[in-house]
Parts: C-alpha cells; structure tokens; sequence
C-alpha cells in the first residue's frame, strides 16, 4: 500500500490518489524535504479509522497512511537508508493491530538510530482494562491515548514531551536496569549507603519518643492498624512492603474507585497514571496533621535499614501505578534507589497542576543525575518542603 500524505503547499508538486473516502495526497521522491539529513515532520498513522486521520490531517502539514504495522516498518526503514528522506514526527497505531505487530513496529523504532526518537503512540479507545493492560505489557508502545478524547493541545503537549524525552535517551541511550547496577557498585553507592544506615540508625533511636506518640494517636483516633503496609516497586522493579504510619480510615484501598474521577493525575483513561487526590475523604483528622508535617514517612526509616530505600531517590509506586511504566523509556526512572525524599519533592510538592508526564521527567532526570553531592543538597532542600500548601 502506497502511503497517502497531506502537503500544505501547491498541488502540482504532488500525484492525487483516491482512497475510498477521502483525497489524499502522495509525495513525489523529488519533493523529499531532506538536504542530506532526514527530516521529521508529520505524522504517521496505521489503520483505517477516516475520523482519526481526518483528526491528524488537519492540524499537521504532512501525514501517511499505512494499512498494517509492517507496511509501516518496511516504509520506515527504506526512509531511514535514504539519504534524502521525510520521516514522521511520530506514529499513531490502531489498537485493532495485532499487539505483537505493534511489538516488532517498536523494536524496529528502537534498533535504528535514526527512527529512536520517533514516539509510537496507540489510540485505545473503548478498549476494555484487560486489553490495555496486554498492549502495554506484550505491544509496549511509548503512551496509550484516547485520541478521540484529547483536545488539540491536550495531544500536542504529549507529543512535545515524548518526543524530547525521546531524543534526549536516543542520544545517551540510557542503559537498562541491570547495566546500570553492575556499573555503579563504586565507592560512591558504598558511601551513600553506609550514610542511610548512620543516619536511618541516628534518627530512629531520637525519633523513638515521637513516634511512640504517633502509633497512639493514630490508634486513639480511629482503631485498626497503626502502620500502613503495602507492596511498593522501587529501583529495578524491586517489590518490597513499605511502611508509614495510617493517615487514612481502614480499608481505604477498597475506596479507591469511587474518587477515579477525582484523580489529580487524570490522563483520561489512557497512559501511566499516578493517583493522588486533593482533599482526600479518607484521611484521617490525624493524618492529615501527619501528611502536612511528612511526620507519616517515619517509619520508612525501617525500609532503609533494611535497603529497601535510601534516604533520597524516587518515591517507590504502589504496583498498579508500576506497571503502567514499564516501556524502556519509562522505565529510566526505576534506575535509580526509592527514597524517603527526592526531586520530586523539593521541585513540585503540594501543587495541583502537575502533570503525569512532568513528574516522571523530574524522576527520570534524578536518575540520570543522582549522584552523593546531589542528595546532599536535595536533603538540604527537604526541610522548607515539608510543609504542604495543598492537603493533598
């Protein structure tokens, strides 16, 4: 199948072909935008749906069509060899693919230096959770959107960042998970976790008091357990139980579905999702007292004796949050050790208007960055963070 394309400019320089239901427009070879170097520019879409790519053509200059993921592939890849060639800014693949189609489409992406920084997106509209969740554990495409469910900007600002953070790994091509653990057991990792132990040890036996006084406040108020227990994924994909003092009524997971729609992280339905609500019902009196002073967290002090954590890196995510990051690029986060504080928190705590795709960036960029020095300052930081503005 020839790919259709939607050139903004004079149509004597363009073949006009019929599609069944819409004119589209095919580039000539001559009319190729690359002057040595490929160009990227457009979109590229695999399937069928004419609302979808009507959607797409109209707010972008160029645009082809493929029937199947490996039309696309075979297109991309005789693209890339071409000295002179245009390629697409990103992809957006039907979820009515075959998911191990759209497996070997992004292998194909990830394998060639010039197509890395391509993002492969999928439109998963009306899809049921279960076949979401085969896309992104078997498919693995870089976001799964609703594309009749985003606005225009909505849509450009997710692309705008994929495809930043997209480039940025293809020009450093981030090591996987276990790489980066063999190559960074020096002197420095050794230090900084004498440094949690010492420190962990320190703050325990002063805080002892505090928190004796803690458990009893939160048992007074409400009964039930005094710590909160839960499966927590940190750095490699580690599970491990992590603990914090209640700051919520019992059982408040089994409440979690009812406040989706309150979720401060809302990506309408698709993509990763963090979930944090503003004004939370379930808190507690005393947890919320707990939440606004970090005096909650305490107990993590245990998961850093234990080397669960450290004092500072990434915030270890419940599993239903995990799993929704586990694409290469994503997963860059998870290099790095969970921490009790980090960026995150001394950049973006207590504000509303973050967004999902910046908090991960922020993750990302300590990974990349995480150094002795740096939790120094992020420790030094920590302090005026603690309290919130927002109960959230």
């Amino acid at each position: 199948m020839n790919p259709s394309v939607f050139p903004k400019f004079a149509q004597s320089k363009v073949d006009v072909v019929r599609k069944g239901f819409k004119h589209y427009y095919v580039l000539n070879a001559e009319d190729s935008l690359g002057h040595g170097q490929p160009q990227y520019s457009g979109f590229m879409y695999v399937g069928t749906d004419a609302g979808n790519i009507s959607r797409l053509a109209s707010v972008h200059e160029y645009g082809s069509v493929w029937a199947t993921c490996g039309d696309a592939q075979s297109n991309l890849l005789r693209a890339s060899d071409q000295a002179r060639s245009v390629l697409p800014e990103f992809i957006v693949c039907e979820s009515s693919m075959k998911v191990r189609e759209i497996r070997r489409l992004r292998e194909a992406l990830y394998s060639n230096p010039l197509l890395r920084c391509i993002p492969l997106l999928v439109d998963g509209t009306a899809l049921s959770p279960a076949d979401l969740k085969t896309i992104k554990l078997v498919g693995r495409p870089d976001e799964i959107i609703s594309l009749k469910g985003m606005t225009e900007q909505e849509f450009q600002g997710k692309i705008r960042f994929l495809r930043s953070f997209k480039a940025n790994v293809a020009v450093r091509k981030a090591p996987e998970i276990e790489e980066y653990r063999a190559v960074n057991t020096d002197l420095g990792l050794m230090f900084k976790r004498a440094f949690d132990i010492f420190v962990a040890g320190i703050a325990l036996l002063l805080l002892s008091p505090l928190m004796a006084l803690i458990a009893l406040a939160v048992y007074i108020e409400s009964g039930g357990p005094v710590f909160y227990v839960a499966k927590r994924a940190g750095r490699g994909y580690k599970v491990f139980d992590f603990y914090k003092f209640r700051t919520m009524v019992v059982d408040a997971d089994k409440k979690l579905r009812d406040l989706a729609h309150q979720n401060q992280y809302s990506a309408n339905g698709s993509g990763p999702v963090f979930f944090k609500v503003s004004n939370d019902p379930r808190i507690t009196r005393v947890g919320s007292l707990l939440r606004n002073t970090s005096l909650d967290e305490l107990p993590q002090l245990f998961n850093v004796l234990k080397g669960d954590m450290s004092l500072v890196g990434n915030r270890p995510l419940p599993l239903y949050e995990a799993e929704n990051l586990t694409t290469d690029d994503y997963a860059a986060r998870f290099m790095a050790p969970a921490g009790i504080t980090g960026l995150w928190q001394i950049k973006k705590r207590g504000t509303k208007d973050m967004s999902v795709e910046e908090r991960i960036s922020i993750d990302i960029d300590y990974a990349n960055k995480c150094s002795f020095s740096t939790d120094l300052w992020i420790m030094a930081k920590t302090p005026t963070a603690l309290l919130q503005k927002e109960n959230v």
